[in-house]
């Protein structure tokens, strides 16, 4: 509706029909009475509740409408959009009350986006095969989806209940999978199958409250086809290997054969020579793969950093940058040298100078950070994005073993490890292998 009167007009209209009327009954009671004081009395008198009911007309459906407005704005803050207010008002009162009811048509329409969006969300999360437990500040069950029904509580309702008492009922495993709080893979017995879950846990803050995510992501079938996966690999390596070097060895010793046959004895011992080489080529080989799969558990050990270091620095040369802590570390000696060892060599082997070549310890809240930084050429994004797997490598006499018996350590102390360029010389050159370990046991 257009703007037909200003409010503003209104009340001068109304202003000036009270102050006429008021001038039109003072001229005409002057006439009536002589004296000018009874006229403008008796003139008042009358005029005055004739105003008042005028301006009570006027004002009383100004009241009614703002009592409205008032009354859609509390449904506003009670979450109600569904309340407008009717007006033929051709005033600013009226524009005010069509901006309102425009304003709840808004509301109203993003209200039922949203639901619209959370029963999507919650379709989504319900039937998610991820099991979902979203627990409070007093470990109360706030949310829990249809996968973590089944998982913890026989498929029963889990909201609202305390968490604790719920995994009372729950296998071990799953339980300390919870307690510890961390991201970890665990297996569960299930139905009478081995179950294997990868579970992760989040903090956050809910309505100002702290509350805790729990993912739990079954994993057999992911972890079924990768172990698929890796032993086709492992087997194709092996093979491999084993026919580069059993070859060469049947040939040789064929040969072998043939020359003591002639009674050529003195390449005889030649032959021989390189046909061990070979079988010590082979048994390393075989080694490193024994090593990698019968990784033993860390045993801890206080370890001072400059000894540490200075027997470190006895077999590959490097600088220590910066200060050497003070403060003993805990971890296994063996295995941490095993894989530092591993890093300097490879260092070495990348054509850095030997100057270039460094290590620092640095405490960082509650975690050692060991960095092995060289001037090499660095690696390129694929490989960086490989270097951690087993049996991939770049060197054609390679195994594939080293970064990842590495990694294998470094996670059963419970840290991890992280490669990136840009060592000694600059960004773009060299690789930084930073170690990760944590400092209080």
């Amino acid at each position: 509706m257009n703007r037909r009167y200003s409010l503003h007009g209104k009340l001068a209209i109304a202003l000036a029909l009270a102050v006429s009327f008021g001038v039109v009954l003072g001229v005409g009671f002057a006439q009536l009475f002589s004296e000018p004081r009874t006229a403008i009395a008796v003139a008042l008198l009358v005029a005055l509740p004739v105003v008042l009911i005028a301006a009570r007309s006027l004002i009383e459906p100004v009241m009614l409408l703002l009592r409205g407005l008032t009354g859609l704005v509390d449904s506003y803050r009670d979450g109600d959009f569904s309340i407008s207010l009717a007006s033929r008002r051709g005033d600013e009162l009226g524009d005010l009350t069509r901006a309102h009811n425009q304003l709840g048509a808004t509301l109203r329409e993003q209200r039922q986006g949203l639901v619209q969006r959370e029963l999507l969300l919650d379709t989504v999360v319900q039937n998610t095969p991820v099991a979902l437990v979203l627990v409070d500040a007093g470990n109360r069950v706030a949310y829990a989806n249809i996968a973590a029904r089944h998982l913890f509580n026989e498929g029963r309702t889990m909201n609202g209940h305390d968490f604790a008492a719920i995994l009372g009922h729950c296998p071990q495993a799953l339980r300390d999978a919870v307690t510890r709080g961390e991201d970890a893979l665990f297996g569960v017995e299930l139905a009478g199958q081995e179950e294997m879950y990868h579970a992760s846990a989040r903090g956050f803050r809910l309505a100002s409250q702290p509350h805790r995510l729990l993912l739990f992501r079954r994993m057999t079938r992911e972890l079924s086809r990768q172990e698929v996966a890796t032993w086709k690999k492992v087997i194709r390596v092996i093979s491999h290997e084993l026919n580069n070097s059993l070859a060469p060895i049947s040939s040789m010793a064929h040969s072998g054969a043939e020359l003591a046959r002639r009674g050529d004895l003195a390449r005889v011992g030649a032959v021989f020579a390189s046909i061990g080489e070979r079988a010590r080529h082979l048994h390393g080989f075989i080694g490193g793969y024994a090593s990698f799969a019968k990784l033993p558990a860390p045993q801890l050990q206080a370890v001072q950093w400059r000894a540490f270091l200075d027997g470190l620095n006895e077999q590959w040369r490097f600088r220590i940058d910066g200060p050497v802590p003070g403060e003993p570390a805990q971890f296994d000696r063996a295995q941490i040298e095993q894989v530092l060892i591993n890093l300097l060599r490879n260092a070495h082997e990348s054509g850095s100078p030997v100057e270039a070549i460094s290590l620092s310890v640095l405490r960082v809240a509650g975690e050692w950070r060991i960095e092995v930084r060289d001037g090499g050429p660095g690696m390129s994004d694929t490989v960086l994005a490989n270097a951690l797997l087993p049996f991939y490598s770049t060197k054609r006499s390679g195994t594939g073993l080293g970064l990842a018996l590495a990694r294998e350590i470094v996670e059963a102390h419970g840290g991890r490890i992280m490669l990136g360029n840009g060592g000694e010389g600059g960004v773009g050159r060299g690789l930084s292998v930073t170690l990760s370990l944590p400092a209080a046991r």
